[in-house]
């Protein structure tokens, strides 16, 4: 990285400057957003591991993906929120490399703990009398430190992909962080290698965890409109309804970002997608799995109970 260096020190992050009228608007929606994405993933981490109910695979994931929205959001939120409010827009070459290599890694780790989830999900309503051997403490650590172990590997594919480029067409990344596709835009030379490379990583590391997903829910799908109680199927769906939403929520936006031709590319459409998937659904998460959820919200109950009665 200390080659490119020398021809570009310092990025310059546009980000939403083609509307200046609305700056202060970004800002305080933004700085609310994060404060709540923050505020929510801490309390399910607390609830998780303050209510024994809680101490089960399901939750230890759970507890897992709040952890890794509120690193994820991190990233890059703080930065897009110091420049809406003081117009320095600058982030230093490392700065930059740094911030596309977390977004990476956390997206990608995001991807694995998905398919993770999904296969507690699956044991849990296709082989429910082999759930507590098949997910024990063991296999649920592995499953969770191998999802963080792929998005480390993944994201240094994709970073030093981007990074070992030349960059002097300019040094303006339209976009309100360092993302990939506006990073290639900047490079100098035929590109189209480090593009396909890029897009084919994407591929094994998106793609392989969404069909583990997608395999786990035709099984459970399946198995749900076997049973013969209405009850039981009502209950069995809503355990996985509140996974679905956030990986349709995720899954979606970030398969459309990273997985269409570079032909396409928009940076207007870009920065709306990457809104979708860096600020709102890392929001939405929490929110999903309480209002979804009975346990969470019988665990949240029950700590505000204990908390009154230390108080009187």
């Amino acid at each position: 990285m200390g080659r490119n260096s020398t021809t570009i020190t310092v990025f310059i992050l546009l980000g939403f400057s083609d509307i200046p009228s609305l700056q202060h608007l970004f800002f305080s929606v933004f700085l609310v957003t994060y404060i709540v994405t923050l505020a929510g993933n801490l309390l399910i981490i607390v609830l998780t591991l303050a209510d024994p109910a809680l101490h089960t695979p399901m939750y230890f994931f759970l507890r897992n993906l709040s952890f890794l929205e509120m690193c994820y959001t991190s990233v890059n939120v703080p930065k897009m929120l110091g420049n809406l409010l003081s117009g320095d827009k600058a982030i230093s070459f490392t700065g930059c490399a740094m911030q596309t290599y977390f977004s990476f890694f956390l997206g990608g780790s995001e991807c694995f703990l998905l398919a993770s989830m999904a296969y507690d999900r699956y044991v849990a309503i296709c082989k429910p009398l082999h759930y507590p051997v098949v997910m024990n403490r063991k296999v649920s650590t592995g499953l969770a430190a191998g999802s963080w172990l792929s998005g480390l590997l993944m994201s240094f594919g994709h970073t030093s992909m981007v990074f070992i480029l030349p960059f002097c067409r300019s040094h303006e990344i339209n976009h309100f962080f360092c993302d990939i596709p506006p990073l290639l835009k900047l490079a100098c030379g035929d590109t189209s290698r480090n593009e396909m490379a890029v897009f084919m990583v994407a591929m094994s590391f998106d793609t392989f965890p969404f069909m583990l997903i997608l395999m786990s829910y035709v099984c459970i799908i399946s198995t749900i409109l076997r049973m013969p109680s209405r009850e039981g199927r009502r209950k069995s769906f809503s355990t996985c309804s509140s996974h679905l939403v956030v990986v349709t929520l995720f899954y979606g936006s970030a398969c459309i970002m990273y997985l269409k031709p570079n032909s396409s590319y928009s940076p207007d459409t870009d920065k709306f997608l990457s809104l979708s998937y860096t600020v709102i659904t890392p929001m939405l998460n929490p929110i999903t799995y309480s209002l979804r959820n009975k346990e969470v919200k019988g665990a949240f109950w029950r700590m505000v109970q204990r908390r009154s009665r230390k108080m009187l």
